[in-house]
């Protein structure tokens, strides 16, 4: 397990001093001038210099030979490529959903998109007098789940439209509620999960059961999995400000950050593409 070091463990301060060029560069989307970069670390330019210098000789940093402007390297690329594939976000979730279900004391787990749509992959529950059931390998509907909303509010992919699709259709058939009704009753449902950041089923998928998920994105705004955590209607708040509700979004948001996920960088990225 990755350990931080503590504040009294001797390191080498001149690496430390390094990094925050290295860090006023990764937070920008651009070559930077010398000067901008000394600036956004706090030191004078001949002193950046020095260590730009040193970066440029290990890859981590180099220099536009028309402008002289700075960039990261390659081998910046290369080390941020070998940490992503590093991340595994099973892995990553375990203490998160263990925490999460401490501090709400109510089932918690992870979905993650797979062969036959949202599957639930880990499962946290409190071992309290009431367990909610919820295996691993289950795969949850999409239209009435909350954990299935989540992922049709905001995950990207031509197969999840035709499973919904598919969904859709048996729905109509065994309710005999028309398929467009459906559609409109959907559709406001996602406006609403896509304003306040999270899904809810109010005992739609199993009687006496609520639920909230919350989406988990990735390094390229991509979403990849969903925090989902159930209980029994009366004891499980589903108002969309609850505390609940803030506490199941905060998890998910840190495990996106631990993935990588920039919602400044990515909302930028996409206002690029136009």
């Amino acid at each position: 397990m990755a350990t931080r070091l503590s504040d009294d463990r001797h390191g080498i301060q001149s690496i430390e001093v390094g990094f925050r060029l290295l860090d006023v560069l990764a937070k920008k989307s651009h070559p930077m001038m010398l000067r901008d970069i000394a600036k956004g670390a706090g030191m004078p330019a001949a002193k950046a210099h020095r260590y730009m210098i040193s970066f440029m000789r290990i890859g981590l940093v180099e220099q536009d030979r028309i402008n002289a402007h700075y960039d990261l390297g390659s081998y910046a690329l290369q080390l941020g490529l070998s940490g992503l594939g590093r991340m595994d976000t099973v892995r990553l979730a375990g203490p998160i959903l263990e925490a999460l279900c401490e501090e709400i004391q109510e089932t918690v787990a992870l979905a993650v998109w797979g062969n036959n749509g949202a599957t639930v992959v880990r499962v946290v529950d409190t071992g309290g007098p009431v367990t909610i059931t919820l295996r691993t390998g289950t795969v949850l509907p999409l239209f009435s789940s909350a954990t299935g909303r989540a992922f049709v509010s905001f995950y990207r992919g031509a197969y999840l439209k035709k499973l919904l699709e598919e969904e859709l259709h048996r729905l109509s058939e065994t309710s005999k509620v028309a398929i467009s009704i459906l559609k409109r009753q959907l559709e406001k449902n996602l406006t609403e999960i896509r304003k306040h950041g999270i899904s809810r089923a109010t005992g739609s998928l199993t009687h006496g059961i609520n639920g909230f998920s919350a989406p988990v994105f990735d390094h390229s705004g991509s979403m990849v999995a969903a925090i989902t955590s159930l209980g029994t209607i009366g004891d499980f708040d589903v108002e969309w400000d609850s505390p609940l509700a803030t506490s199941i979004i905060s998890s998910a948001n840190k495990l996106s950050l631990r993935l990588g996920y920039d919602k400044n960088a990515v909302a930028a990225d996409w206002s690029f593409r136009g």
